[in-house]
């Protein structure tokens, strides 16, 4: 059974706006009793939900929010109050997550910039080639398009 096909028995529980909101940022509505991925795509997305939230709060390092946020403080400021706990900086959340390609990537999955080895930077893949992330100093928490091809995904379980 796709998604399509559960979709107007879930609107009709928790309604067309929730549905629509869940279907824009999951990319698929999850129901009770489904997959196995159906919880880690439930948290995921809420995590995303979170992160999307904070559009506009200030790009402050070390910061974990809820106003303020550094890239790795936004990623676990986001999957905790989604209920799952991340370490602190973008290489020990790698370390943490399991790692998937980007073909299997999808909207909630977190999304590492690397430098060989080195990871510097973490944000929450949206879909569509974007992530919401805190950028950097003097710059604020967006939505903005993957910048280069040298990234690394993975699923938080």
């Amino acid at each position: 059974m796709t998604a399509l096909n559960r979709v107007p028995s879930f609107m009709a529980r928790a309604g067309t706006a929730s549905a629509l909101t869940i279907a824009a940022v999951g990319g698929s509505i999850v129901v009770p009793g489904g997959a196995s991925d159906a919880s880690a795509a439930t948290f995921a997305a809420k995590a995303l939900q979170i992160a999307a939230s904070k559009k506009g709060s200030p790009y402050q390092w070390g910061a974990t929010g809820p106003r303020r946020f550094d890239c790795s403080g936004l990623t676990l400021y986001s999957f905790k109050r989604a209920g799952k706990k991340l370490p602190r900086t973008a290489e020990q959340q790698y370390n943490k997550s399991r790692h998937i390609s980007a073909g299997s990537r999808r909207a909630g999955d977190l999304v590492f910039f690397h430098s060989g080895s080195y990871v510097y930077h973490v944000g929450i893949y949206a879909g569509g080639g974007k992530i919401w992330h805190a950028p950097k100093t003097g710059d604020v928490v967006r939505l903005q398009k993957i910048w280069t091809k040298s990234v690394w995904y993975g699923r938080v379980n």
